[in-house]
């Protein structure tokens, strides 16, 4: 469970979570993990990058940094700032990075110019995404992972904190978000309904169409449970488009 930002957790979120992938047919095989349980691995790694100084404190404001538009400059690279009360930056070097995703194709990042140094904990002192799901997807021996297209932009970060670490590179693939009419991506910020749990099979027999799979009608009046049975079987991953837009009435 990535809960990560306490702050913006909504009541009861976790356990809505779990009650629609019980809904929706998901199993898993192990006791459930959450990232808040996980703050002394993150700790470790963390202090190991900032004494070997690949790591450093950044006391940058937002109002300082706006005119970069995302693109950290290195004002504090070499300030030599204390870590208490302060980010932490991970220092990127000046390479490209690439890899090819199963469903993007290849996609390239080039680390110091479009990205620039990254925080890895922030000023709050919580963790950040980026260390936190590679370290976890390391201690998991996650070798597939499959994501979000609006995440394919934070994966050559992550390549270089594994090969930093000495971790394994798993195979990535992203898929298309589903957007709105107007481009916008589902999701609460933008007052998407959430997913009524007593329609889970033909929510989940949209899911698959729209990611290029071929359901037949035969599956209307399955469980669940049986549509992703089906989806195991049948699974292909190179009829699954690069982008996506339903139109407004699919979407409601």
């Amino acid at each position: 469970m990535e809960d990560l930002d306490p702050p913006r957790e909504e009541p009861g979120a976790q356990i809505a979570i779990l009650a629609a992938l019980e809904h929706y047919g998901f199993e898993w095989d192990g006791e459930m993990v959450r990232q808040s349980e996980r703050h002394d691995a993150y700790a470790e790694v963390l202090n190991r990058l900032f004494n070997h100084g690949l790591a450093y404190a950044c006391t940058c404001s937002r109002k300082q940094l706006a005119p970069y538009h995302g693109v950290y400059p290195g004002l504090c690279r070499n300030a030599g700032h204390a870590s208490e009360g302060a980010a932490i930056r991970l220092r990127v070097p000046e390479l490209e990075y690439h890899f090819e995703d199963r469903v993007q194709g290849k996609f390239r990042q080039h680390l110091g110019r479009d990205v620039g140094d990254f925080v890895i904990r922030r000023r709050d002192g919580l963790y950040a995404y980026q260390l936190a799901v590679v370290l976890d997807d390391a201690w998991q021996g996650v070798t597939d992972i499959v994501r979000g297209a609006d995440l394919l932009d934070s994966t050559p970060r992550q390549l270089y904190l594994q090969e930093l670490l000495g971790l394994p590179q798993p195979r990535y693939l992203h898929v298309p978000l589903i957007t709105q009419p107007d481009g916008h991506k589902l999701g609460k910020s933008y007052r998407s309904p959430p997913l009524a749990n007593d329609q889970a099979t033909p929510l989940l027999l949209r899911a698959l169409r729209a990611l290029g799979q071929k359901p037949g009608n035969e599956l209307d009046y399955a469980s669940p449970r049986e549509v992703l049975n089906w989806g195991i079987r049948h699974w292909d991953a190179a009829l699954i488009p690069r982008t996506l837009t339903l139109p407004e009435a699919q979407i409601r």
